[in-house]
């Protein structure tokens, strides 16, 4: 490296790797970023943005764009199928902690905002279509590799082996936006299933949904429900309270999004790989510690990941040992907090898809309003 500059290759142009990508091109780094798919994926779906995930954007630079496009999320509550409202979501108590409101935004608005970034500076490649098969070849001619290339990154099997991997959580989900703005946020917990309902921009609401494997007949990864899957769905919530049916008749079977849930398992035992024989390799986002969605900090985690580590990379001084100094804090600094998250989503799974209904929502009620 020289004084001021390294180069890096960001592996993978979903959420992770872009911030990634944005925080090291403005420490002044020579970024590429290599993506396997041909063109980005622009499915609809809202992310929810924490207000600290909201000043890491501020960090990148991008926190205008965000909010241009975001929508405050407040007044949601957990419901019963019958419409019977068990607690109020802790939306007010964020915002008045952060001085600011939790937001939602969809995610083309925001892989857009993040692409806007890059092309700013004029000089960071997106290479579609690249397929990384030989990581140690990259390392090679690299100061520094970055793996933000998800749940079944390659990056991160060929330096910390196969042992953690997707995991399957026995859980079937939809998401969709529909063309209708619904009078009510928040999530509808039944019997090993539930329904969830935020707002996404002005007209317009984006759901999801779950039900046991069992039930849904198994999926293999995110796909265009076929009529099948669509009249299951529609039957698992037929009956609950309005505005569910509405919602799903208001969106587009061709444009619902059918996967199976998955995590990744066991932990890593460090998200950095540095012991100085080749050029060292740091994991960001869904491949660092990809979890279940029902906290709805999957986006955050990433943001704030790429925020940690592009801030430990340009406090470095000069030179490998100082590099590999700041990977490690950089693992100091989310590993833990990343992996409690994702410990917690998992265990909120588990008991907002209990069939146990009786006591867990029992439990629910006793949440502070």
């Amino acid at each position: 490296m020289t004084e001021r500059e390294g180069t890096a290759t960001v592996v993978g142009a979903g959420i992770a790797g872009l911030a990634t990508a944005i925080g090291l091109r403005r420490a002044g780094w020579t970024v590429t970023v290599l993506e396997r798919r041909t063109e980005l994926e622009r499915y609809g779906a809202a992310f929810g943005i924490h207000p600290t995930a909201q000043s890491a954007l501020d960090r990148l630079g991008v926190g205008g764009a965000l909010r241009a496009h975001a929508v405050p999320y407040r007044d949601a509550h957990i419901r019963t199928p019958g419409g019977r409202t068990l607690a109020r979501l802790p939306l007010e108590r964020i915002e008045r902690k952060a001085g600011r409101p939790e937001l939602l935004i969809s995610r083309p608005y925001l892989l857009d905002a993040l692409l806007a970034a890059l092309d700013a500076f004029g000089d960071v490649p997106v290479k579609l279509g690249e397929t990384v098969t030989d990581v140690a070849a990259l390392a090679a001619t690299q100061d520094l590799v970055v793996g933000a290339d998800g749940i079944r990154s390659a990056v991160r099997t060929a330096r910390f082996g196969a042992r953690s991997g997707p995991r399957p959580v026995s859980t079937v989900a939809w998401i969709g936006i529909a063309d209708f703005e619904s009078p009510v946020h928040g999530e509808t917990w039944g019997r090993g299933r539930f329904f969830g309902l935020t707002p996404v921009e002005p007209g317009r609401t984006n759901w999801y949904a779950t039900l046991p494997v069992r039930s849904a007949g198994g999926s293999t990864g995110p796909t265009a429900s076929p009529a099948a899957a669509e009249e299951e769905l529609r039957a698992a919530f037929a009956g609950w309270h309005d505005p569910i049916p509405r919602i799903l008749d208001a969106t587009d079977p061709a444009t619902w999004i059918r996967y199976e849930m998955r995590h990744l398992h066991p932990a890593l035992p460090s998200f950095v790989s540095a012991d100085g024989r080749v050029a060292p390799v740091a994991l960001v986002g869904d491949a660092a510690h990809a979890m279940t969605p029902n906290l709805g900090q999957g986006a955050c985690t990433a943001i704030l990941d790429a925020d940690a580590l592009t801030r430990a990379v340009a406090a470095a001084p000069p030179g490998p040992a100082a590099l590999a100094a700041a990977l490690r804090a950089y693992d100091r600094e989310r590993r833990r907090s990343a992996q409690r998250t994702a410990f917690a989503s998992r265990t909120l799974h588990r008991f907002m898809s209990t069939e146990r209904t009786w006591l867990r929502d029992a439990a629910v009620r006793l949440l502070p309003g």
